[in-house]
This record gives C-alpha cells, structure tokens and sequence, in this order.
C-alpha cells in the first residue's frame, strides 16, 4: 500500500502486532529446553505394595472395561489421562490403552505410576 507524504512516496506496512524477540525462533526453541528440563522429574519409585495394589487395579480395570484415570511416567514427567484398558501383554511387559479421544496408545507396564477408577 502507497501512500504520499508532503510530495514523498512511502510504503505503508499495514497493521503488524510487535512481537519482541520474533525475529530470533531458535531463543524460542531454546527457552522452551530450558523449561522442558526444569520441569522434569525422576520416576518414582513404588514400593511392593503399591505394585500390588497397581496390579489388581490393571486386572480390575481389563475385566471391567471401566475407565480409569492412569498416571505414567513418561520422558521425565507423570501424565495422568483418562481411558480404558483393552489388552495386557505380560510377555513384552505391555499394555493397550485406549484414551477418551479413541486413540490407541502401547505403553510398557514399568511406566504405570498409579490407576484409579473413575
């Protein structure tokens, strides 16, 4: 867009929002590392009877097809996510999960942090 000023000819860039820093994405990809590590954590460890207690719960919730919100570890952070059991695979220590969205999700069992019915 061209417009003139007292006889000059200048180039309107039209309505742009500022954005301080935009010109420079890799500080964007960079701080959100950053953030990312700061907020990990280690996985926890559980003792024998939460183990136990997990276990009853996962067959539970197999049988059942009740859904159930499922804490798991998972590249330094525990996510908890509704969803239902569908398959336990104990020889490659895995499971299928289906969330509320109809995603099929195969976790490994180690990661499972807590399971709680709904």
């Amino acid at each position: 867009m061209k417009n003139e000023f007292k006889g000059k000819e200048i180039n309107d860039r039209g309505m742009r929002k500022w954005r301080p820093f935009a010109s420079i994405p890799e500080q964007y990809i960079g701080l959100k590392k950053v953030f990312d590590e700061l907020n990990k954590v280690e996985k926890p460890l559980l003792s024998e009877e939460q183990q136990e207690e997990i276990n009853e719960a996962l067959g539970e919730a197999l049988h059942s097809r009740r859904t159930i919100q499922l804490t798991h570890y998972k590249n330094g952070h525990c996510d908890t996510e509704p969803g239902e059991i569908v398959a336990v695979d104990v020889n490659s220590k895995t499971f299928m999960f289906i969330d509320l969205f109809g995603f099929k999700n195969k976790m490994e069992l180690e990661n499972i942090v807590a399971i709680t019915f709904e």
